[in-house]
């Protein structure tokens, strides 16, 4: 071979050992992590268009920027098992480095279709009792995040609907019996209502018909009220059930203030923007190597009481300024 070939050969081969490692250094740090997010609600829904804006928010806050380091996979609906573990899948084939699970069969659906994959959800009740995790302070697996309710509140609820309708003596409760937070809730309901002397009647929610027969069998008799507990499928069916409310003149007390906004009566429950900036907070620490297993599940740190006057007028029903001045938020 001639000194010339050589020198031109050698200069060939010695030029990607220098480049290689500035151009793997550049993709590195060009990396985009990818999060896939199971929503149980429409893609319209205004209330969850304002949870997933903050969730954004707070990651960009982070340092995470769509497009430059961060890929969102949204998938929305309702929160229905077929639907959620197809949509579940889809994600799964994205290779995600974390999902985000708006409720407890969404987590679930999550986790037995990518077992792998951390997990954050959102607004589960029992996080426990459902299986997501071994505790709340060790979770011991690949899922963590923030639940929306306590048991313990439900004695708030009856008291909340005796300041506003002192001669109730009956109490509907719409539930999901399916989930383990839909039992857990009612028995909680059950345990407290002696206390208050109210006789509970529980109508199942599966969909709007049910939902539609069972209140409007309740509301034959008088002094009625009306719990709505804490569910996917009761945000979901919320104009159904609101509308409902209103015809049968039921007063009623629902679980987040997301049905006060869309016409309820009153809400007691935990401030969903905060869980969600939570959700934020963990996504970015597990994306920065924490693992699931070492974030505790965290419960609510804030309420809010949120009351429609402009609903109790319609009901005929006089709201004490003691609950107005202690609310958090008052629509008029």
């Amino acid at each position: 071979m001639r000194r010339r070939d050589f020198i031109s050969l050698g200069g060939t081969a010695i030029l990607p050992l220098m480049v290689i490692p500035r151009l793997a250094g550049a993709q590195q740090a060009q990396q985009v992590r990818r999060i896939g997010v199971l929503m149980s609600s429409a893609a319209d829904d205004s209330e969850a268009k304002v949870r997933t804006a903050i969730f954004q928010q707070v990651l960009q806050e982070r340092g995470w920027t769509m497009g430059r380091n961060l890929q969102l996979d949204y998938r929305w609906g309702p929160n229905i098992a077929d639907r959620l573990r197809r949509d579940a899948t889809e994600l799964a084939a994205l290779s995600p480095d974390v999902i985000v699970a708006s409720t407890g069969t969404a987590a679930q659906i999550a986790q037995e279709v990518s077992p792998n994959v951390s997990v954050v959800f959102v607004g589960i009740i029992d996080a426990v009792a459902g299986g997501r995790v071994e505790s709340l302070a060790r979770p011991g697996g690949n899922a963590t995040g923030f639940i929306s309710l306590e048991y313990g509140l439900s004695g708030k609820f009856l008291e909340l609907l005796k300041e506003v309708a002192p001669r109730m003596t009956r109490v509907a409760v719409l539930r999901d019996p399916t989930t383990p937070g839909g039992s857990g809730q009612y028995g909680a309901l059950q345990a407290a209502s002696p206390s208050y002397r109210v006789e509970l009647t529980p109508i199942n929610v599966r969909d709007p018909g049910a939902i539609e027969r069972g209140m409007a069998a309740f509301a034959r008799e008088p002094n009625g009220g009306l719990i709505v507990q804490a569910s996917a499928l009761a945000t979901f069916h919320r104009e159904t059930i609101i509308a409902l409310a209103a015809r049968y003149r039921l007063p009623a007390v629902y679980a987040n203030s997301t049905f006060v906004s869309s016409g309820g009566l009153i809400s007691y429950g935990a401030t969903q923007v905060e869980l969600w900036r939570g959700a934020a907070d963990y996504v970015d620490r597990i994306l920065r190597g924490t693992k699931p297993a070492d974030l505790p599940v965290q419960t609510p740190t804030k309420y809010e009481l949120a009351i429609n006057l402009k609903t109790a007028k319609a009901l005929g029903l006089e709201i004490p300024p003691t609950l107005i001045t202690r609310a958090d938020e008052v629509i008029e």
